[in-house]
C-alpha cells in the first residue's frame, strides 16, 4: 500500500487543524514504517494524538454550532474506538491486525480530510471562529439551530469505512 504522506491537498486554510494534521500523517508513518519492537509505543503515541487530535475538533464544532450526535463527531468516535481496540489487540500480540488497521487508516483519513474536516474548516472561516481562543468573529453567522448528521445520504456510524478498519 502506497504510504500516506502530508501534502498541500490537505491544507484546510485552519492553521491548528493544518499542523494537527501534518502530525497525524506524521505519526501513522512512523507505525507503518515501524519495526515490531516500536510497533506498539508508536501506535500508542498515535492513538494519544488523536484523542487529543479529535477533541480539539469536537470543542471547535461544539462552539460553532454542531450538535453532539453530528457524524462528523460520531466518525471521531468510532475511529477511537477502533484505534483503542488496536492497541488492545496489538499488546496481546496480534501486531498484524495493528499494521492492518494502519493501512486501513491512511485510506480513512485522506477521505475524512478531504471531506469532514474540509466542510469544518470552511465552517470555521465562515464564522470567524479563532481556534487557539474559541471565539468567535461573526456570531451572525453561527447557524441558527444546532448542526445534526451529515446533511447527506451515506452517513451511519455503519458506514464502509468503518466497517472496514473494524474488520482489519
Amino acid at each position: 500500500m502506497a504510504e500516506l504522506r502530508w501534502s498541500e491537498s490537505f491544507e484546510m486554510g485552519v492553521p491548528v487543524m493544518d499542523q494537527t494534521h501534518e502530525e497525524f500523517i506524521d505519526l501513522l508513518a512512523q507505525v507503518v514504517q515501524a519495526n515490531d519492537a516500536q510497533l506498539m509505543a508508536l501506535w500508542t503515541a498515535l492513538v494519544e494524538h488523536t484523542e487529543s487530535h479529535f477533541a480539539r475538533e469536537d470543542r471547535w464544532m461544539k462552539d460553532t454550532g454542531f450538535s453532539g450526535n453530528n457524524c462528523h463527531t460520531v466518525h471521531h468516535q468510532m475511529v477511537l474506538r477502533v484505534l483503542r481496540d488496536g492497541k488492545k489487540r496489538g499488546d496481546a500480540g496480534e501486531l498484524a491486525v495493528v499494521r492492518q488497521m494502519a493501512d486501513e487508516l491512511s485510506i480513512w483519513f485522506s477521505q475524512h480530510a478531504n471531506t469532514m474536516d474540509a466542510a469544518l474548516a470552511q465552517h470555521l472561516r465562515h464564522v470567524g471562529y479563532d481556534e487557539t481562543t474559541g471565539q468567535v468573529r461573526l456570531t451572525d453567522a453561527l447557524p441558527t439551530s444546532a448542526i445534526e448528521g451529515c446533511h447527506g445520504s451515506n452517513c451511519s456510524p455503519d458506514d464502509g469505512a468503518q466497517a472496514k478498519l473494524e474488520t482489519a
